[in-house]
């Protein structure tokens, strides 16, 4: 098969983004030549950090395929963050360049730059800021191969893409933001199998049904948050959907009668895989091997496995719950953080943080997903991060965020705060400190409940213990 590149050279005509700022695939490669030569000419080199802060649509595709075959790692951030939260990241990464609408966009970058392919192209990666030890996110940092874009794809093929199943030409449609790691990587191993994309800025259900149906979607990326909203959509039956054949999900737990519902009204086209911005993607499992196991997220794929590891250290059977290493994942390291990217491992094998267990035939189950994140809409939210913006304020003495479940969104976050003295607890401070999370988060990170609490568990050494927190909220 051949990657994008190649299909742009070959059948420039075939449709690359649908709607109304399409493109084709000779007029996507032309923009991306463009502007890979606009990151060259400012003296972008390979394995040096471009920033993007872009949302979803032309400009997005064509600074991932840019970097991408000139040996740069694609910083994309959230487009929802403060100027200070980018900044931070900017910093971080050292970014030599920075694409938003803020700063240099993509038509400046692409003005005037000659559409021929870079001189010296080689595969880049995309470095995605997940969360840091601090509170700050760090960047996972992949070794990048001294090969060209067409050479990589054969291995990113054996290694992974087969196993989604996906045709040669289709229709993808971008359901998520494209700063997050899997429909970062769904779109662009859906534009190496030549499909057309669609790419509307913000997921909302019913344009999604009419989107499916007028494009003849064949495969998109959904978070269980979406399913629960399509489902909810009154007259959903109607639409035809008959074009799909393979709708993925990850990111988040499902709810197993959520997933079930979806497969009686869809059939069997969902597909689950399980991994992580670090690990990628570790399993994959069909609508009718789930439906013979409800519940499981699958088995390890070729090259990859799963040890259980109980709380004495020691690997256990099946059955057994215990924290989930991944083996067989491609090396990597947080940017910055030697520290915690060896806490993460255990010799070559990277633990998510996840409880589950494994059954006799291998079939991954999770129990709880990592103990502090909180999963909201699909989108990983780091409570220290938030902790951390709160305690600036001077009325506040302590701090535990925690997730809470959420019927919609999955969890929501909950914060948990000791007034400092003289300060007291109620609506006029909530509202303050909503206030003074503005500038510091972004508004998907504000706390969704406040409370207060007298004092907040501390183990002897001064460490919250978020667990004994959470237990403690949802039974009362």
């Amino acid at each position: 098969m051949r990657g994008f590149y190649e299909i742009a050279a070959d059948d420039p005509g075939r449709p690359a983004l649908l709607g109304d700022a399409g493109a084709t695939y000779g007029e996507l490669l032309a923009r991306t030549n463009r502007a890979s030569n606009g990151l060259t000419s400012r003296g972008v080199a390979p394995g040096d950090c471009v920033v993007t802060v872009l949302k979803n649509g032309l400009d997005a595709l064509t600074m991932m395929l840019a970097t991408y075959q000139i040996g740069a790692y694609l910083v994309p951030v959230n487009w929802h963050f403060t100027a200070e939260e980018i900044a931070y990241i900017v910093a971080d990464c050292q970014a030599g360049v920075v694409v938003s609408p803020d700063a240099l966009t993509v038509a400046e970058l692409v003005s005037g730059q000659p559409a021929d392919a870079p001189a010296h192209r080689r595969a880049g990666s995309m470095m995605l800021y997940t969360s840091g030890t601090t509170g700050h996110p760090k960047g996972v940092r992949r070794r990048l191969l001294d090969l060209t874009p067409e050479e990589l794809y054969p291995i990113l093929m054996r290694k992974s893409w087969r196993h989604f199943g996906l045709p040669s030409g289709g229709v993808h449609l971008v359901c998520s933001q494209l700063y997050h790691s899997a429909p970062y990587g769904q779109a662009m191993m859906a534009l190496q199998f030549g499909h057309s994309i669609v790419a509307p800025e913000r997921f909302e259900a019913v344009e999604a049904l009419r989107l499916i149906e007028r494009h003849r979607v064949t495969n998109a990326f959904m978070v269980p948050t979406m399913f629960h909203r399509l489902l909810g959509v009154p007259d959903r039956e109607s639409y035809d959907l008959s074009s799909l054949t393979h709708l993925y999900h990850g990111a988040a737990p499902c709810p197993p009668a959520t997933k079930k519902a979806m497969i009686d009204w869809l059939g069997p086209v969902l597909w689950e895989y399980y991994g992580s911005t670090e690990a990628a993607v570790a399993t994959m499992v069909s609508s009718e091997e789930w439906l013979a196991r409800p519940g499981t997220v699958g088995r390890a794929l070729d090259g990859m496995a799963f040890t259980i590891v109980g709380e004495d250290g020691r690997e256990v059977g099946p059955g057994t719950p215990g924290l989930v290493y991944i083996g067989g994942i491609n090396r990597f390291e947080y940017h910055g953080d030697p520290g915690k990217t060896a806490a993460s491992m255990r010799g070559r094998d990277y633990t998510p943080g996840d409880i589950g267990y494994l059954d006799d035939d291998g079939y991954l189950f999770l129990l709880d997903r990592r103990t502090d994140l909180i999963i909201s809409g699909g989108v990983n939210i780091y409570p220290a991060e938030i902790e951390a913006a709160l305690l600036e304020h001077p009325s506040v003495a302590d701090v535990a965020v925690i997730g809470a479940p959420d019927p919609e969104w999955g969890q929501k976050v909950v914060a948990l705060v000791q007034p400092a003295a003289g300060a007291t607890g109620g609506d006029e401070l909530t509202a303050e400190l909503l206030r003074h999370c503005a500038p510091r988060l972004a508004r998907l990170k504000h706390p969704r409940v406040i409370e207060y609490r007298e004092s907040l568990p501390r183990t002897p050494t001064g460490k919250l213990s978020r667990r004994d927190v959470r237990e403690a909220y949802l039974s009362g």
